[in-house]
């Protein structure tokens, strides 16, 4: 169980990548990638974005800032905006299919980084 005062509830992760997801107005390509990730977890093809929360809490302490979906390279992935404990803002791309992190980039106290070997 983590202790840091600073990390959310599951319950506001929760609801901050569900108001990341479908914050909207006029039509726009958000609302193509909320169509697409639909589909896709219609069809079996990815794990909910709750599956893929959940299991990045264990492992990056943070607060999530926007959550995106989309195609790249062929690959479904989340791209996850994570503000952590140190103040740092990290950019995630999540391989929406097994949840597997693809690479970790940090801005904030220093130059940007990638923090997260490509798996």
């Amino acid at each position: 169980m983590n202790t840091m005062p600073f990390l959310p509830t599951r319950r506001r992760l929760l609801a901050l990548a569900a108001a990341a997801m479908t914050l909207g107005g006029p039509a726009r390509a958000d609302d193509d990638d909320h169509e697409l990730a639909r589909r896709a977890l219609e069809q079996g093809q990815v794990l909910p974005l709750r599956s893929v929360l959940d299991r990045l809490e264990r492992e990056m302490p943070g607060q999530v800032l926007k959550v995106e979906f989309e195609r790249d390279d062929g690959r479904f992935v989340y791209k996850i905006r994570l503000l952590q404990p140190d103040g740092r803002l990290a950019k995630l791309k999540v391989d929406a299919v097994d949840g597997r992190v693809l690479g970790v980039k940090r801005r904030g106290q220093g130059k940007e980084d990638d923090a997260h070997p490509r798996r």
